[in-house]
């Protein structure tokens, strides 16, 4: 939903992460003396151990660990040869074991992530198309992305959408000559499945798809020989399945197995596989150890291994299906889910459960959407059924503590995961020395207070909040459509702490994504216009620029009203069934970082905006002097002689002709300039501009033009006698290029305000560089958003082809 460059989503999941640290529930060390994989000790305590994707618990297994000392004893810790000259003596005996295990060769990798980004270029040839799930883990998505650079579409769909896959097969088979759906075997973080037999039927009536599975998580613990879920399902690889398997996680060693049914495509791959080619092979140590539980699978010992498991998997299942903890996705794997929503409520909850002696994991932002945290907790063989059991008394006891404690609901988590909740759940009414005003109309708002709270800023003044909701609420055209919710918080005493207002309308996705997504995305949007929205509650609107929300950070109580709004705000997005919920234009200020990612949502920045306060000038050669040496050579070379050149005209009326003329420059540049990638606004907003008294309109004209054509025109709004607004422009692309017009209106835009005793000008946000050269500083703004899931914003970024991440 933004633009915003890769170095920007890092410090997002940084500063996110640097929160889960700061809770004390991530970047810790073991202090063990000696692992046995069922307790583990963290600062000073020994607690039961429930994070672990170790699921049968091999790595403790003398005979793995025997073979990795001897291993070392007689080879040393490396071998430091690229695999392509030389392996060492002990690989080709681990290839041939897991050969056996699995009916065919495999190609054996470092580990599975260097084995996707060796694997899939490779495996992708320049006539084919890539289907990402939406949940398929970022090993595989880091390894696909990179292949739009070769032409190579690659899409997404929601996870586990069979419908949605079919679509999208069907708008690639006309252009690849095999499609390629990638997904997870066992989804890490909700332990759910892909749907394999599913998938094989649409194989079949689709022969293009080809199916590639990572099954790291279904490995060992499931199939014949411990060969993995999908093996499990299939029994053996079909011609056009392709799987990742694992020899870390419960096979107990390091690396991971890559197994593809087509020879000639299995010996390309093996012959120069990228990193699997230039990459330091495993070590000794742990090829030994691979082989040791090689022989441990290849064995009936392996079935008994699973069984263990599995009891103890059924054991948890039966005990938490009692309860009315909200876990995702019921399954009977080893993985399960605990949602909290709120990533809080998940470092509170992680911290009760290590005092009472039991360690899990919190799932966070980007490992799960946005606003679907909680805890993942991992069933091992090394468990006991009675810490099975005290776990899940503990998680009874302190689940609705860390509600409570974090001012979260389970009605809120049910909500966020799409849950049914339960019947036996009982709200609990906050109380609050605080007075919240919820209005529909801005009508019904004192205009005076609304002014004085909102410092007259851009269209959001009282009067342009009128003129807003006449044009938007009773607009025919979905696309611009929308409702206008106001929120007042007042303290007992009614002074006001905070004051903002929502707007609920349909977004396109790409609004403020790189341009080359957009002209992508308006490509599809040619058959289907609402192809990639999503309906949007959103502070301020898609119209207006500027601080929307006003608080009082000296009040006291300033905090306790920012919470207030957001649970508002969360009632009313659940209740609009709303698919993203915008919290915009704050300034860069650690504590509402903090307080937003721990409630769910992530940081994003805005566009830089673009406003001169300085107007302190008479005349354009005062003008001149006030901007730097450079934008003053600027201005008198490529502002200033052409001014001459054009007739201004600034009018408080336009007729009909003049308000269809000024139409169909301002479409000109809509459909010229997708920085800010709105829907086009119908004609009936320019013909209520023209007849309100609050707006103003700047028309060029070119004097050499004796048929006197209007070439350039800017929308201009008149706030509160105090901010000048220039919103909109249209513009003759014949004669920009030639006569330097939008530079021209930009400076008749200042001129104007200039003439009229304005004391601050908003120029917004695109064209900064040329905004810059006339005077307008650059401020930055921050926005919060939550989803009900990532989908939008990672198939965005499937689409980018320049070097950016998603949100």
């Amino acid at each position: 939903m933004a633009k915003i460059k890769h170095n920007d989503f890092i410090q997002t999941i940084d500063e996110i992460l640097s929160g889960a640290k700061q809770q004390g529930t991530i970047h810790l060390y073991a202090e063990d003396t000696v692992l046995d994989g069922r307790t583990i000790k963290i600062n000073g305590r020994n607690l039961f151990h429930f994070a672990t994707t170790s699921y049968l618990g091999l790595e403790y297994d003398h005979r793995l660990k025997n073979a990795a000392i001897a291993a070392i004893t007689k080879y040393g810790t490396q071998f430091p040869l690229s695999k392509t000259y030389i392996s060492h003596p002990v690989y080709q005996q681990l290839e041939s074991k897991i050969e056996t295990m699995y009916g065919m060769p495999g190609i054996v990798t470092k580990n599975s992530t260097l084995g996707h980004l060796g694997v899939i270029p490779n495996l992708i040839k320049d006539e084919e198309g890539i289907i990402l799930d939406h949940q398929v883990h970022w090993s595989v998505q880091n390894a696909s992305l990179p292949l739009k650079l070769r032409n190579i579409p690659v899409e997404m769909i929601r996870h586990n959408n069979l419908q949605m896959l079919e679509d999208k097969i069907k708008d690639l088979s006309a252009k690849c000559n095999k499609i390629w759906y990638m997904a997870d075997g066992v989804y890490s973080m909700f332990g759910d499945y892909a749907p394999v037999n599913e998938l094989l039927v649409l194989s079949k009536k689709y022969p293009q798809l080809q199916l590639y599975f990572d099954d790291v998580h279904g490995m060992s613990w499931r199939g014949k020989n411990g060969t993995g879920f999908v093996l499990d399902i299939l029994k053996q690889l079909p011609e056009n399945v392709f799987l990742m398997s694992t020899l870390s996680k419960s096979f107990g060693a390091s690396g991971a197995a890559f197994f593809c049914p087509d020879k000639k495509l299995y010996d390309r791959i093996r012959n120069f596989g990228g990193p699997l080619t230039f990459s330091a092979q495993l070590e000794p140590a742990s090829v030994a150890a691979a082989c040791a539980s090689a022989d441990i699978h290849l064995s009936d010992e392996i079935t008994i291994l699973q069984q263990e498991l599995e009891q103890k998997i059924s054991f948890f299942n039966a005990l938490i299906t009692k309860s009315a903890l909200p876990f995702i996705t019921p399954n009977n794997s080893p993985v399960f889910f605990l949602g909290t929503a709120m990533p809080l409520t998940a470092y509170k909850l992680v911290q009760r459960l290590f005092s009472e002696g039991y360690f899990i994991n919190p799932g966070l932002y980007p490992a799960v959407p946005v606003k679907n945290a909680g805890i993942r907790i991992t069933i091992s063989r090394n468990n006991r059924n009675e810490e099975i059991k005290g776990l899940t008394e503990a998680l009874e006891y302190h689940y609705p503590l860390a509600l409570e404690e974090t001012s979260n609901t389970l009605n809120k988590v049910s909500k966020a995961f799409g849950i049914p909740q339960p019947d036996t759940v009982e709200e609990k009414t906050v109380e609050t020395a605080l007075k919240c005003q919820y209005k529909t109309s801005i009508k019904q708002i004192d205009k005076e207070l609304w002014n004085t709270l909102m410092e007259k800023q851009n269209i959001f003044d009282w009067d342009g909040l009128c003129f807003l909701e006449d044009v938007f609420t009773n607009c025919n055209e979905i696309e611009n459509h929308c409702e206008f919710h106001y929120y007042i918080i007042n303290d007992n005493f009614g002074t006001p702490i905070l004051a903002t207002f929502f707007t609920f309308g349909l977004w396109k996705d790409d609004m403020l994504a790189p341009v080359s997504v957009s002209l992508q995305l308006e490509e599809k949007r040619m058959k289907n216009p609402f192809y990639m929205t999503s309906k949007v509650l959103g502070m301020g609107s898609i119209f207006t620029e500027g601080n929307h929300c006003y608080l009082n950070e000296t009040h006291p109580l300033s905090k306790e009203a920012l919470m207030l709004l957001l649970e508002k705000a969360e009632m009313l997005y659940q209740d609009l069934n709303a698919d993203m919920l915008v919290l915009r234009d704050f300034e860069e200020k650690q504590w509402l970082s903090e307080l937003f990612h721990n409630l769910g949502f992530i940081k994003i920045a805005m566009p830089q905006t673009c406003v001169i306060t300085d107007i302190n000038w008479n005349n354009n050669q005062e003008f001149a002097a006030i901007l730097s040496p450079r934008s003053k050579k600027h201005f008198t070379r490529e502002v200033l002689p052409y001014e001459k050149m054009f007739r201004v005209i600034i009018k408080d009326r336009l007729t009909d002709n003049e308000v269809a003329h000024a139409y169909s420059l301002y479409k000109n540049v809509k459909n010229n300039n997708y920085a800010v990638n709105t829907f086009t606004y119908p004609i009936a907003v320019f013909q209520k501009m023209a007849a309100h008294p609050f707006w103003e309109f700047i028309l060029l004209y070119l004097k050499e033009d004796t048929d006197q054509e209007l070439v350039g025109v800017m929308f201009c709004y008149k706030n509160c006698a105090h901010t000048y607004v220039p919103s909109l422009i249209g513009m003759d692309y014949t004669v920009s290029r030639k006569y330097n017009l939008y530079r021209q209106l930009l400076f008749q835009g200042i001129k104007r305000a200039q003439e009229l005793h304005y004391k601050r000008v908003e120029l917004g946000i695109t064209a900064t560089f040329e905004k810059r050269k006339l005077g307008a500083k650059l401020i930055s703004k921050f926005a919060y958003l939550q989803a009900k899931d990532n989908f939008s914003m990672e198939l965005l970024n499937t689409m980018q082809i320049e070097n950016k991440a998603p949100l």
